[in-house]
This record gives structure tokens, C-alpha cells and sequence, in this order.
């Protein structure tokens, strides 16, 4: 059944983001992944050789301020998804230029840091990254809450959402205000 293999598949990810022991081992078993899972975003039946990867570097990890600012966001996927309806935590002040939080206002729910960088598209996937999509099972490596108003990012583990890799995925891009003019050299690279 497509909906346990799913299912199975998001578990599997959650697994991931909580147990890899740095960032060598994620990626390495983020690749294993996407290479025998049956509901990876790879296109069945391609080749594939891993993802690429900006090389590792402490220059785009940062403790930052979380400051209120409520606002709202509805996203069309053009699925079967439709609207999702996202609502404001905070915006992150960050050496790069201020990014919004946003929280899927879905059953459950869950945190939501879409990117958009001056990589995207020539180095990086155009519509933008992700960086924590905890709805998904991306829990503590990319966003890490130290407390109600302070916030440790580490763009390493900026990643591809899985439109990216194929056309039969409906992905929630970055909005306009999570666009950074400055170069984001960190993390996952565009796949082909």
C-alpha cells in the first residue's frame, strides 16, 4: 500500500534527523535513503549516484533572535494538498537577512523555514530549500530552538524539497519575504 510505504518513509526520515551522529553520517544515510526506499523522490528507475553537497562550513551557522511578528500565509500546492495555511512564529534576524518561521496550521501541525538564496537556480534548486519541515519528520538538525526567543540555524542541512528530483511531487516554495540576496553556500546542491 502506497499510504504505509509513505508512511513508512516519513518515519524513516524522522529517524534520520534524530539519530545521525553529525553531518557526514546524515548525509551518508540520507543517501541510502533516497537510494532504496521505495517512496524516495528519486524517479524509480533512474540512476542514482547520491546527492550533491556544498562542502561542510561553520560559516552559515548562527544563534539568532526570534522576535513576534504574527502574520499569515496560504500556499498553493496545485495538488491534492490544495491551500496549506501557515501561520507566523516569529522572524529570524539573521547575518544573511531576516527569514519568517512559519507553523502549518494543519492537524498536528508542525514548523515550516523554506529558503531562497542567491543560489537558487544556478547553483541550487530555484524555487529555494528547506530547511525544517518538521511536519515532514525534519526535527533538530537544520532549526534548533534554544529557548522562546533564540534560535541556533545551521544551513548545512538545507535540502532539496522533493519536487526538486521529480514532477509528480507538489512542493510549498519559499515566499518572497523568505528570499536571501546573499549567497547561501551550504547544504544540498541542485540534483541534476
Amino acid at each position: 500500500m502506497q499510504a504505509l510505504e509513505l508512511a513508512d518513509y516519513r518515519a524513516a526520515v524522522a529517524h534520520l534527523y534524530l539519530t545521525a551522529t553529525d553531518l557526514a553520517d546524515f548525509r551518508a544515510r540520507r543517501d541510502a535513503l533516497f537510494a532504496g526506499h521505495s517512496q524516495s523522490p528519486i524517479p524509480r528507475g533512474e540512476p542514482f549516484d547520491g546527492l550533491r553537497y556544498f562542502p561542510a562550513t561553520d560559516e552559515f551557522i548562527a544563534e539568532v533572535p526570534l522576535r513576534e511578528a504574527p502574520g499569515e500565509l496560504d500556499i498553493d500546492t496545485g495538488g491534492a494538498d490544495g491551500v496549506c495555511h501557515y501561520e507566523r512564529v516569529g522572524v529570524l534576524g539573521t547575518p544573511w537577512g531576516e527569514l519568517s518561521l512559519w507553523w502549518l496550521s494543519a492537524y498536528g501541525g508542525g514548523l515550516f523555514l523554506p529558503v531562497r538564496d542567491a543560489t537558487s537556480g544556478p547553483e541550487t534548486y530555484g524555487g529555494g530549500r528547506y530547511l525544517t519541515d518538521t511536519v515532514k519528520g525534519t526535527h533538530g538538525r537544520g532549526l534548533q530552538m534554544l529557548g522562546p526567543d533564540r534560535v541556533r540555524l545551521d544551513f548545512n542541512y538545507l535540502y532539496n524539497p522533493s519536487c526538486a528530483y521529480d514532477d509528480r511531487w507538489l512542493c510549498p516554495l519559499a515566499p518572497p519575504e523568505n528570499t536571501l540576496s546573499e549567497p547561501i553556500r551550504a547544504g544540498e546542491l541542485r540534483y541534476h
